[in-house]
Order: C-alpha cells, then sequence, then structure tokens
C-alpha cells in the first residue's frame, strides 16, 4: 500500500507565501499530520480537512512554525468533536512542550497537562513505531538549535522526511547505502553559510543518485528564482499530493 503526502506548506519559518513547512501522510484509512505550524489551521481549511479527518499529529521540534497550531487543533477538537487529539511525541519533547509553548494558552479547567489536552504517546529515538498497519515512524535525532532537541523521520524504513537541520551527509549516505531508503523530503535553505539549516550548495555536493531520490521544502519566498538551479532536486508544492 503506498503512502501519499501532500503539503500543508512547504516554507520556512519566516514563509509567508508558502506557510509553515507541514505535511499530511496517507495510508489507506489513516492520517497523519506531521508538525503542526502557525499556518496549519487554515491550510487545512483551504483543502476542505477538519481536525477529526486527522487521526494524529506527530511533532519533530518545538518552534512555532511546526507547533504554533496545536492550541486551536487541541481546543477544536475539545469543543467541536468532543475528543483529545492523538499526538505523538519524542519523550524528550514533551515537558518543554508544555512548559514552555502550550501552557499559557490551553490551560483552563480541566486542562493542567500536556495528557489533558492531547492523548500522547512517547516515542524513543531510533525504535520504529507502528501508527497504523502499513505506517511505521523512527525518530532519528538531528542537529538543529544547539541545546534544542530535534528529531527527523524514517517512514516505513524507506522514506527519509527531515526535521529543520544542518548539513548531515554520512546520515544521508548510510540511510541510502545500507537502509534501504529510497526517496528524501529535505529542508533546504538558499543562502550560505547554514547555521541551523542545510544549504542548497550542502546538499549540491551529494553524490548524483542521491540528489535524485531528493526532494526540496522548508525553503524561502523566492524559492521561483532557483528554479532550474538544484540539479536533479525537485521542490514539494503545497497542497499537491505526492505518491511515495
Amino acid at each position: 500500500m503506498s503512502l501519499s503526502l501532500q503539503m500543508l506548506g512547504t516554507g520556512g519559518a519566516f514563509a509567508k507565501q508558502y506557510f509553515n513547512n507541514n505535511a499530511l501522510l496517507s495510508v489507506e484509512n489513516f492520517t497523519l499530520l506531521i508538525d503542526c505550524g502557525i499556518t496549519a489551521p487554515i491550510s487545512s481549511h483551504q483543502i476542505g480537512r477538519t481536525p477529526d479527518e486527522i487521526d494524529a499529529i506527530l511533532i519533530t521540534h518545538i518552534h512555532g512554525d511546526h507547533v504554533g497550531g496545536l492550541e486551536e487543533f487541541a481546543f477544536r477538537m475539545k469543543f467541536q468533536y468532543g475528543r483529545k487529539p492523538v499526538l505523538y511525541i519524542s519523550e524528550k519533547l514533551v515537558q518543554p512542550l508544555w512548559e514552555n509553548t502550550l501552557k499559557g494558552g490551553l490551560t483552563q479547567e480541566g486542562i493542567s497537562s500536556l495528557e489533558d489536552a492531547f492523548e500522547v504517546h512517547t516515542l524513543k529515538e531510533g525504535i520504529p513505531y507502528s501508527l497504523s498497519p502499513n505506517l511505521t515512524v523512527e525518530l532519528i535525532q538531528t542537529p538543529h538549535i544547539p541545546g534544542k532537541d530535534s528529531y527527523s523521520l524514517y517512514i516505513n524504513q524507506e522514506v527519509f522526511y527531515s526535521a529543520d537541520m544542518t548539513f548531515q551527509p554520512e546520515l544521508l549516505m548510510k540511510l541510502v547505502r545500507e537502509r534501504g531508503c529510497r526517496t528524501i523530503l529535505h529542508e533546504v535553505q538558499f543562502i550560505s553559510p547554514g547555521a541551523v539549516h542545510t544549504t542548497l550548495d550542502e546538499l549540491r555536493s551529494l553524490p548524483e543518485d542521491i540528489q535524485q531520490m531528493m526532494y526540496l521544502m522548508h525553503y524561502a519566498d523566492d524559492m521561483e528564482n532557483y528554479i532550474g538551479k538544484t540539479g536533479p532536486m525537485q521542490f514539494l508544492r503545497q497542497h499537491e499530493i505526492y505518491s511515495l
């Protein structure tokens, strides 16, 4: 059973045209929302997807463009649909997500913890978890902001979905050469150097066979200026549906 991917947004943290880099990953009758940033609610509305149609959310790290829509999502599920949304999250992110991000807005009678607002399932790094009969996800810790945990995803042991991360060529080579990865969905920053993100120049330094399996996301609003400058790598487009 093939996976389908629909990006709610493909933009970087400051993108306005392309929205936050959040994705709907679907297989059979199960849909996983990868990250729920500030623009996720309006983007979901644009394609006619309501919160109750999303079976679970998975968070890669705690920045507004990846978690800024969780408050609205939780409240809509509680007051409109009468149930908690399912949340998959690294065990290391539970406390900072609640204390540093959601506590101020979600706290009220009946909600005083992350578990009160969500059905929380904690994940450990390096273990493939079955989220549905045909979907497994493994967290891979990848460097982004020093001192802040961030996790990329290895999906069904063949698709790599990067969180925001600095360039990790050894990881990408190992996934392809040793672990059977056939598709890479990777963030990109157009300008160099990349202090906390991977740059286009860095990705262009990879072997061509790896570039050929790469789709670029989390880019700036001037993306159109780089069409034809990415070698064999292709841009993911907002709201388009891809078969992985």
